[in-house]
């Protein structure tokens, strides 16, 4: 089936056989996405839709990583038939079309993470983070085993990685370039899933029970805000920020695509939300006057989160609703105000959310993703060299 960290859930497949789909996942800026198949890989442009680059290998690759936007590739084997072994990472580099790293390990390679300076490869209850220089063990971290693997590197800034420890709930970020580090005890359940924002000052988590986002500072570990996903317990399959931090969006098995204002600091005013369909209060229309200091919604009951936690969280300000439950978000072009939906049953979406008035988001395309066996080598995406 296709593979769960890359989907983010252990129980997909659907249709993966029909249209050959093992893995997809979101370069580091979400300007391309890669889809691992039964054959190779095949680089997308996000906006526009544009099928750019693929190779084919003759076997089936389960993970497969873009840095930014070089020439270099992570990949690892999957699918019915598995290129490589699902134990070795494969560093390649497609300029030369060959493999430059081979890397192995005792157990299965649950995901690799990878920015210029180091990368990251998770294994079941063990995190190992290379220099990418010369491929020297940097750092180990052990993990409570996970069935699936939370870690994430930050994409620009210094080097800094967040990942599980051997205590449920608990995060550590560690920075490489001064050797500091952050404890935070993020949850009371396991940590689901874990994502920087672009210049790695705050740290989003999402725990197994799925029904809020907690955002900390990775300088202080500090807690900075609280989103809540919904009432009901779910499964969150991708957290991503957009480029400027103004945006967090999330997916889950549930089907709706959640986008909430960080830090308040969005220009205009979000539409209430019923807390128990999750969906906006018919009769709130939302003014379009504008207010200095807008905010995502919170429950009409906060006069009591001094008592009840549950009631200082804040709803999402715009939502995206599909039927697939296994999703991929990323954000469009700051300047369209657009998310990017992947989904395992091999669908793209686009949507425009309402900066002032938030709500519902507005569809405007819908394809499927096309894995063509003919050879597509349109260079443009790529940039070619790795220190670019």
């Amino acid at each position: 089936g296709i593979n769960a960290e890359y989907m983010g859930n252990s129980n997909m497949v659907e249709t993966a056989e029909k249209n050959k789909i093992v893995s997809l996942r979101f370069n580091q800026d979400q300007t391309c996405f890669v889809c691992g198949t039964e054959k190779g890989f095949h680089i997308y442009k996000s906006v526009p839709y544009q099928d750019t680059f693929n190779r084919q290998f003759g076997g089936g690759l389960g993970i497969v990583e873009m840095l930014y936007k070089s020439n270099i590739l992570a990949m690892v084997g999957g699918g019915t038939n598995p290129k490589f072994p699902p134990n070795k990472v494969m560093l390649w580099d497609d300029s030369q079309e060959r493999c430059i790293g081979e890397l192995s390990f005792k157990t299965a390679v649950k995901s690799v993470k990878l920015r210029k300076d180091i990368f990251a490869v998770i294994l079941e209850n063990r995190v190992y983070v290379y220099n990418f220089a010369d491929f020297q063990l940097r750092d180990v971290i052990d993990t409570l085993p996970n069935s699936k693997p939370v870690c994430a590197l930050s994409i620009t800034g210094p080097p800094l990685i967040a990942s599980t420890t051997k205590t449920k709930g608990e995060l550590i970020i560690k920075n490489y370039e001064d050797n500091s580090s952050q404890t935070v005890r993020a949850h009371e359940t396991p940590i689901f899933e874990v994502a920087f924002n672009y210049d790695g000052r705050i740290c989003a988590t999402a725990s197994k029970k799925g029904t809020l986002i907690r955002l900390f500072s990775t300088k202080t570990g500090k807690s900075l805000q609280e989103l809540r996903r919904g009432k009901d317990k779910a499964e969150i399959h991708s957290i991503n920020f957009d480029k400027g931090s103004r945006w967090l969006a999330c997916t889950s098995n549930k089907g709706t695509v959640h986008i909430f204002s960080i830090l308040n600091s969005s220009k205009e005013v979000a539409v209430p939300l019923d807390l128990e369909t999750e969906k906006p209060l018919s009769g709130s229309e939302a003014k379009e006057s504008e207010v200095k200091d807008p905010k995502n919604p919170t429950s009409a009951f906060k006069f009591m989160k001094k008592i009840i936690p549950y009631f200082k969280s804040e709803w999402s300000f715009a939502q995206f609703r599909i039927t697939d439950t296994n999703s991929l978000v990323g954000f469009g072009p700051e300047e369209e105000s657009s998310i990017i939906v992947l989904s395992s049953n091999g669908k793209y979406y686009k949507a425009i959310f309402d900066r002032k008035l938030g709500g519902e988001c507005k569809k405007t395309e819908e394809k499927s993703i096309t894995i063509s066996e003919q050879r597509v080598t349109d260079y443009s995406c790529l940039k070619s060299s790795l220190f670019y």
